[in-house]
């Protein structure tokens, strides 16, 4: 393994995309003007779609069939998929960059919000009182956000709805991966790719997004904020939307890989580390004001997220569990049959030939 592929390579891979997509976002729709989160939404999940087919077809991956029955949850999974991206997409567009984050804090908050109130489930106190100081500095950031002079209340409200979709759609997205159906990240994707595409597409046409993309393209409006008849101009900023599509896949990508190099407490440490980084360089990058009272409640929602993150990753799992995936070939067969040696030992009292032949083997070293 070289060191490009090592795990602390994906987990700089992940940080670097999670931050370059949060960042080229906030300039698609603040300095490009593109004010059409609908479309936004699908380019990310079309080009993520079409990734994750390329990558599957690549690795020869095999795609389950689904029953009527999984088929409709996944139809339902897709629209929560989609409203939670493009209500992000759309909160993004009205409040600054840093409070957008500092909101998104609140996702554990809401999550065990829900599994507590829908499926009963309680956590450890721990868990309770480290997310006390996130609640708390995120109420600071949003008294300090409401006396900006551009503070907009429907985008603090949206900012709020987004982060409530998302820990609903993780919640739903663990239960696709790890239920009856237990479909691996990228054919969830993959699988999910055209149903929220289409949709978006719906929205996009229901909400006015594609005549307002035609005049946005082609000028001939003073209500949109500029438009171009300039065929370079539009081939420049059509690749600007492609090079953000790909940067979403990107981190769907480097986020599946991560998680299995590396521990999920690796991959929270990343997230936090990207939510500081993403709102100091969001107040150096569009010149956001940061108040006392904002600066303030940013700093408690960090500390507490980063209390959250050390008292509710999971363990890391015993090496020794993987080590059979490290043996040679020949040994690895070796060691399962002396397991099924121990099994007929006590079952019907047979010879334990390959115990024999692994003890010589811990005599003479492993091949």
């Amino acid at each position: 393994m070289g060191i490009f592929d090592s795990p602390f390579a994906w987990i700089c891979y992940y940080f670097l995309a999670n931050l370059g997509l949060t960042i080229h976002n906030k300039w698609v729709l603040s300095q490009l003007h593109f004010d059409f989160p609908w479309l936004l939404t699908a380019i990310h999940i079309g080009v993520s779609g079409l990734g994750a087919f390329v990558t599957l077809i690549r690795t020869k991956t095999i795609s389950a069939p689904l029953n009527a029955r999984e088929t409709i949850k996944l139809v339902l999974f897709s629209l929560l998929y989609t409203i939670n991206i493009a209500i992000s997409n759309v909160s993004l567009n009205y409040v600054s960059l840093s409070f957008h984050q500092i909101a998104r804090s609140m996702t554990p908050f809401f999550t065990v919000l829900i599994e507590l109130l829908w499926f009963t489930k309680f956590q450890k106190m721990v868990t309770y009182l480290s997310l006390l100081p996130v609640v708390i500095g995120v109420i600071f950031s949003t008294i300090g956000e409401s006396k900006a002079i551009n503070f907009d209340s429907y985008g603090c409200i949206l900012t709020f709805i987004g982060v409530f979709l998302s820990a609903l759609k993780g919640i739903a997205t663990n239960r696709m991966m790890s239920g009856n159906l237990k479909l691996h990240p990228l054919e969830l994707l993959h699988r999910l790719a055209p149903l929220a595409f289409v949709q978006c597409i719906i929205y996009a046409y229901c909400f006015g997004e594609i005549d307002n993309l035609k005049i946005f393209l082609f000028g001939g409006s003073d209500s949109i904020s500029f438009g171009t008849k300039n065929p370079q101009e539009r081939t420049a900023l059509l690749m600007k939307l492609v090079f953000n599509g790909l940067l979403a896949f990107w981190l769907n990508y480097v986020s599946f890989t991560a998680n299995k190099k590396t521990s999920a407490l690796s991959m929270t440490v990343a997230g936090n580390c990207k939510q500081a980084f993403s709102i100091i360089l969001a107040i150096y990058i569009f010149a956001t004001p940061v108040s006392a009272f904002s600066g303030v409640g940013i700093f408690i929602t960090l500390l507490g997220g980063a209390w959250y993150s050390n008292h509710n990753s999971p363990m890391p799992e015993d090496d020794s569990l993987h080590s059979l995936e490290n043996m040679p070939p020949d040994y690895r067969e070796l060691v399962q049959l002396a397991v099924k040696d121990v099994e007929n030992m006590y079952s019907h009292s047979l010879e334990p030939h390959a115990l024999f032949q692994l003890a010589e083997f811990g005599q003479q070293g492993m091949p």
